[in-house]
């Protein structure tokens, strides 16, 4: 597969921004790509992903459309935050807002991005493969300004099929100290197309710095996503992170969250549903490198018929991280019987003075409070409705502006196959 990967990189060659600068970094994570390999099942942290896709994937970056698609097929505006819309990677300015103080379109990834050797060692290397190919780059340079947070939303479409080319979204943000931004991330399909898509983000978040960052993840039902997003928290910074995956045939979603200064904060929120023969798998890596840090991290899933939800939450105290106060609830829920979920809290500390708390549990529908609600005259499938709502709203609860956690609901409606909620919506 990496054989293929350089071969498809060597036959762009005119095609992509291939500058000075920018070809040397497009060249350099080829070459870090080819040293490092692509994970394999074999890979303890990757053993519940599908990629078998890999296996017959096009590599090449999937050409500019001058197709737009109908404002049907996109979710609706919410009032009073920008949009930008991007297809295959390519951004359209013709249907996108005008560009906010800070807010700039960039043709490669920027020049200090994560440096490779730290992304080859690691669960990130798709990151790799997002940065040798990544064509027009949102680049979110964010100064402090006012009491109120920026809000900006985001639109990563997908309108090819795999076998013409890839698509690879890249999203680069970085707040000033004591900058705010709240940003709506969306991933979706504008067609039918069984697409392929490699995305990456990026985030430092400096001083004293807020971002609250919705992430949607809504493509098709054939379509292949692999994720990737890395964030630098230094002193006093807070992120609130919230991610809904309901799309794709096979998904995974990799975060490595490095809590690099004192009194960082993050709050992790993820929901992720399955059904039919779908794969959402997801991994957390959270590293407490200085004192007095904290983190939330909420897991809620739920797998019908046979597909499989996984999530593997890691956090690491480091040495010296002394202070630190970390808890996570993974809860996986089983609405299926040749469905699979699969939770996996990890610890590692090496350090004392510590608060770490950690629950994971995975199983049916809890039986008393089903018997309950039939004793209150609720017919079975209402009942288990029910009991899935309550289940996902320990995350769909963090959601604070109203018109995006409308649009989340209604979501999570036709997924749940919930028609009775979606006419109260």
């Amino acid at each position: 597969i990496t054989d293929r990967i350089a071969e498809d990189f060597a036959s762009t060659a005119g095609r992509l921004d291939a500058s000075t600068e920018v070809g040397a970094r497009r060249r350099s994570a080829i070459r870090a790509l080819e040293a490092s390999g692509l994970p394999s099942a074999r890979h303890e942290n990757w053993k519940y992903a599908n990629l078998r896709p890999l296996e017959r994937a096009r590599f090449l970056p999937a050409p500019r459309t001058a197709t737009l698609p109908e404002a049907a097929a996109l979710p609706e505006a919410l009032p009073d935050i920008p949009r930008y819309l991007f297809i295959d990677g390519h951004f359209v300015p013709a249907v996108s807002a005008a560009l906010e103080a800070g807010v700039t379109v960039q043709p490669a990834p920027h020049d200090h991005a994560v440096p490779d050797t730290e992304l080859a060692g690691g669960d990130e290397r798709f990151a790799l493969l997002n940065a040798a190919f990544a064509g027009d780059v949102l680049s979110l340079d964010i100064p402090a300004s006012g009491a109120r947070p920026l809000q900006l939303e985001v639109l990563f479409a997908a309108s090819s099929e795999a076998q013409t080319g890839a698509s690879y979204p890249r999203l680069e943000v970085r707040l000033a100290p004591g900058a705010q931004l709240r940003l709506i991330e969306r991933h979706l399909s504008a067609a039918a197309a069984a697409s392929f898509v490699t995305s990456a983000v990026q985030v430092e978040l400096g001083r004293g710095a807020h971002l609250e960052h919705y992430r949607l993840q809504e493509l098709n039902r054939r379509s292949t996503l692999f994720d990737t997003l890395s964030a630098r928290l230094m002193e006093d910074a807070t992120y609130r992170l919230h991610t809904i995956s309901t799309g794709g045939q096979s998904a995974r979603s990799t975060l490595a969250l490095r809590l690099a200064g004192e009194r960082a904060a993050l709050e992790l929120a993820v929901a992720s549903l399955g059904d039919r023969q779908q794969v959402q798998d997801g991994y957390a890596m959270v590293e407490h490198l200085a004192p007095n840090a904290r983190t939330v991290q909420t897991f809620r899933g739920i797998a019908h018929g046979r597909a499989r939800v996984a999530f593997n939450g890691k956090i690491i105290v480091a040495a010296g991280a002394h202070g630190t106060d970390s808890r996570q609830s993974l809860r996986g829920l089983l609405a299926g019987p040749e469905a699979e979920i699969d939770v996996r809290p990890q610890l590692e500390i090496y350090t004392d003075d510590v608060r770490c708390s950690h629950g994971a549990t995975a199983g049916k529908l809890d039986d008393a409070m089903l018997f309950y609600l039939l004793s209150r005259g609720l017919d079975r499938d209402a009942a288990q409705r029910l009991l899935k709502w309550a289940f996902l709203e320990d995350v769909v609860s963090q959601i604070h502006l109203p018109g995006l956690r409308r649009q989340v609901e209604e979501r999570l409606a036709v997924h749940l196959r919930d028609d009775a909620l979606r006419e109260l919506l």
